[in-house]
């Protein structure tokens, strides 16, 4: 007889299962119940929509185990970047070098100085543990940090501008991931947006004639995130620095993505880098910390030291200031830049952008061979050549030639490849072309070769009909 709503069997009875006492003993009874109780009610829709669900009760253990481990499972975890994009935001943007995160295990289960100076006995600033280096690094006279890019800057124009107008170029009111666009954080700031130019060309005469009495800062926004190519032309921020001396008004400019070091030599798109802006003259330069820095998340801001000052001494400060796990990530990551071969080599962001194709081409072809079991027997496997990105709004005219290890299903879609491995214990998250799933191996790291070939060996491909 096919089940009806009386054979569902209640929580009571099920606990009285002596099959309840491994989960209850296991996790908290509130979670066990909860679940349970989750499990009958969709039996019961099940057997009222006209189906045949299975109600016996070592189904309905088994159900409950796996419910009971994905619910307590972590649910941010590690995931295998076969995309071929560098900095990807959704995958959590720059991986942290080895000294980076052993200096946060350090700081994280032990007591710090974070805010105590050790050589005068009484209490210090967070700010002091990086702005020294920043300052060497960049050439800046002060410094400051906090939690990301988008607080840089409302803090700068907060503080520098509030109540009065910010001259901007119409072509640099940039929107970036997640939304955030320069009018809108402008107008929480509290400054007024002054736009000047045309999309595709601004002028300094344009700036000059904006100029008024209103008139508190020129900021210039980095279009880190698109290029806009053809008949245009805008203002070189050392003008722009001249014109604010000129009428005694600041200048900054926003980076974006920042870079310390210049990778054009490496074949990507020429990026103006932190000390050549603070060369410049700007008052203040902002930018981010977990992308070209290949640091961590946050927004550091570098230039005059009365600016800075005027910065630090802002309230919106505290609500946008870091921990200390992220000063610990952020000093070991800058401790690097003193030795530029080092960062190249020690920082994962700069080492797999500057990775040659034919050190890929070879990694490509050693993975091939690290697949030779069974899995081999499920998809078809081959190396080709690809085109990676640097990700993360930065570079977006860079593309970096790289191989990928190309996998077709035997039997069945390559959709359901692409799912399978998503679904995976560690998640592998690729791309498809061409009817083919793709695993790049500029962001593939040899430690993701077991992942992967325990991933193919729990592929079972569908069967045609």
């Amino acid at each position: 007889m096919p089940p009806s709503l009386r054979h569902i069997p209640s929580v009571t009875l099920l606990l009285s299962d002596p099959a309840a006492e491994r989960p209850l003993s296991r996790f908290p009874r509130p979670l066990v119940l909860k679940l349970l109780r989750d499990i009958l009610a969709e039996k019961r829709r099940e057997i009222q929509a006209g189906r045949e669900p299975s109600l016996a009760p070592p189904d309905l253990w088994q159900e409950l185990a796996l419910r009971i481990e994905s619910k307590t499972a972590y649910h941010l975890r590690r995931v295998v970047n076969g995309t071929g994009v560098v900095i990807h935001t959704n995958l959590g943007r720059s991986l942290l070098a080895a000294q980076a995160a052993s200096q946060v295990d350090r700081v994280a289960r032990a007591y710090s100085n974070l805010e105590f100076d050790l050589e005068q006995g009484r209490r210090g600033s967070r700010y002091s543990h990086v702005e020294e280096l920043l300052t060497e690094l960049t050439g800046a006279e002060g410094a400051l940090v906090v939690n990301n890019n988008a607080a840089a800057v409302l803090l700068a124009l907060d503080t520098l501008a509030k109540g009065r107008e910010v001259v901007v170029s119409r072509g640099q009111l940039v929107e970036i991931g997640g939304s955030f666009r320069v009018p809108e954080v402008m107008s929480r700031s509290g400054a007024l947006l002054r736009e000047v130019g045309t999309t595709n060309k601004t002028h300094l005469r344009d700036y000059e004639q904006a100029v008024n009495e209103r008139t508190a800062l020129l900021l210039k926004v980095h279009t880190s995130n698109f290029r806009i190519l053809g008949f245009t032309s805008e203002v070189p921020l050392e003008e722009l620095v001249a014109l604010g001396k000129t009428h005694n008004l600041a200048v900054m400019e926003d980076l974006g993505s920042g870079s310390l070091l210049d990778l054009s030599p490496f074949g990507l798109e020429k990026e103006p880098t932190v000390p050549e802006a603070v060369r410049s003259g700007a008052d203040l330069i902002t930018f981010s910390g977990d992308k070209l820095l290949g640091g961590p998340q946050a927004g550091i801001l570098v230039g005059r030291k009365t600016v800075i000052q005027g910065l630090r001494a802002n309230p919106l400060n505290r609500a946008l200031r870091i921990d200390k796990l992220t000063l610990a990530a952020l000093e070991a990551t800058l401790h690097l830049y003193r030795r530029p071969e080092q960062a190249l080599r020690d920082i994962p962001t700069l080492r797999l952008l500057t990775a040659p194709p034919a050190a890929l081409r070879r990694r490509a072809r050693r993975l091939l061979r690290y697949l030779t079991g069974p899995e081999r027997t499920a998809v078809s496997l081959e190396v080709l050549p690809t085109q990676s990105q640097v990700g993360g709004g930065a570079l977006p005219l860079s593309r970096l030639s790289s191989y990928a290890l190309a996998l077709v299903p035997l039997k069945g879609k390559v959709n359901d490849l692409e799912a399978h491995f998503r679904a995976h214990t560690i998640p592998i998250i690729g791309r498809i072309e061409d009817d083919r799933l793709l695993l790049d191996l500029r962001t593939l790291q040899l430690a993701d070769f077991p992942v992967l070939r325990d991933c193919l060996r729990a592929w079972t491909a569908p069967v045609s009909p």
